[in-house]
C-alpha cells in the first residue's frame, strides 16, 4: 500500500533507470502521483548471460502511459545504464525538456546465479557492470544537472539486503551490491555540504518479474519443479521461510513508499544510511 498522497514532490523532476517494469516503474508512478515529472529510462532489451525475460519497449511505453494518467509529464527512452553516451543523451533531453532535475532513483539491476568460483567472466562483468557500474555512470552524469539549480536534492540507490550480508549463488550481484553501499556513503560524505543527500533502499525478495518465474522457482525450491506463484505464497514456502514477517516477499509499492521517504523533505537531514526494506529477512535467516 502507497502513503497517502501529499504533493511532495511537486514542481520537482525525477530521473528513473530500470524504469519499464518492476520496481522502477513502481518508483516512477509514485513520484508521479505526488507531483513529480519523470525522466525514464530503460534497456528494453535483453542481457544474454540474464536467465530471466528482462524488459521490453512495451514495457516502458507501459510506464510511459501510467505516468501521462496522472497528469504529468515524462520523457522516455530506451538507454542502458552501461553506455555513458546513451545514458547522458535520455538524460540531457529530459532535462532540457522538464528544465531541472532534483531527485534521481539509480534502479536498474541484473543478476546472475552461480557458484562465486564457476562464473564465467562475462556472467561477472555484465552483473558488475550493470548493477555497480551502471549505478555509478548514472549518479556522476545526473549530479552536474543538480548541481546547476542549486538547490540540492536526493539520491536514492537501490542496493539489496545482498549489499548487506553475503547470500551463497549471488557472488558477483553481492559484490556489486555491496559496492553500491560503499558507493553511497562516499558520495553522501562528498555531496552533503550541496545539500545533496545519498541513501541506499535495500530490498529483499520483491513481487517482480526478476523472482516470479521458472528459474528462481527451481532454485529456491532445489531443482525442477512445477511450483507456481500461488504455491511460493504459502505460509512456510522457501520464500516464506526465511523472513521474520512471515510474508513470502514485499510489493514493489513497499521498496516505493521507502523512496519516496528518503526522497523527500521528511527524509531532509538523512544521508548515508542504507534503509532494508525485507520482511526481517538480514535478521530472520543471517543475522
Amino acid at each position: 500500500m502507497t502513503t497517502a498522497l501529499r504533493n511532495r514532490f511537486e514542481g520537482k523532476v525525477a530521473f528513473v533507470t530500470g524504469a519499464a517494469r518492476g520496481q522502477g516503474r513502481s518508483h516512477a508512478l509514485a513520484l508521479a502521483a505526488e507531483g513529480a515529472d519523470i525522466i525514464a529510462v530503460d534497456i528494453c532489451d535483453q542481457v544474454e548471460t540474464q536467465s530471466f525475460a528482462m524488459s521490453t519497449e512495451e514495457d516502458l511505453a507501459e510506464t510511459v502511459a501510467e505516468v501521462e494518467k496522472l497528469d504529468r509529464r515524462i520523457v522516455a527512452r530506451k538507454a542502458d545504464v552501461r553506455d555513458s553516451a546513451a545514458l547522458a543523451a535520455a538524460l540531457d533531453e529530459g532535462v532540457t525538456e522538464l528544465g531541472r532535475l532534483d531527485v534521481v532513483c539509480a534502479n536498474a539491476g541484473m543478476f546472475v546465479m552461480n557458484n562465486a568460483v564457476d562464473f564465467t567472466e562475462q556472467e561477472w562483468k555484465d552483473t558488475v557492470d550493470v548493477d555497480l557500474t551502471g549505478v555509478w555512470n548514472t549518479c556522476r552524469l545526473a549530479v552536474p544537472h543538480m548541481r546547476a539549480h542549486g538547490e540540492g536534492g536526493a539520491i536514492v540507490l537501490t542496493s539489496s539486503v545482498c549489499g548487506l550480508i553475503g547470500v551463497p549463488g549471488l557472488a558477483a550481484y553481492n559484490a556489486a551490491k555491496h559496492g553500491v553501499v560503499g558507493l553511497m556513503k562516499t558520495l553522501s560524505i562528498e555531496l552533503g555540504p550541496e545539500n545533496i543527500r545519498v541513501n541506499t533502499v535495500n530490498p529483499g525478495s520483491v513481487d517482480t518479474p526478476m523472482i516470479q518465474n521458472e528459474f528462481i522457482y527451481s532454485l529456491f525450491y532445489g531443482g525442477p519443479t512445477d511450483a507456481t506463484k500461488a504455491d511460493a505464497a504459502k505460509p512456510g514456502s522457501p520464500f516464506t521461510a526465511p523472513n521474520l514477517i512471515k510474508v513470502p516477499w514485499v510489493q514493489p509499492s513497499d521498496i516505493s513508499n521507502a523512496v519516496l521517504f528518503l526522497a523527500s523533505d521528511e527524509g531532509r537531514f538523512i544521508t548515508g544510511v542504507s534503509l532494508p526494506v525485507d520482511a526481517g529477512y538480514v535478521n530472520g535467516r543471517w543475522g
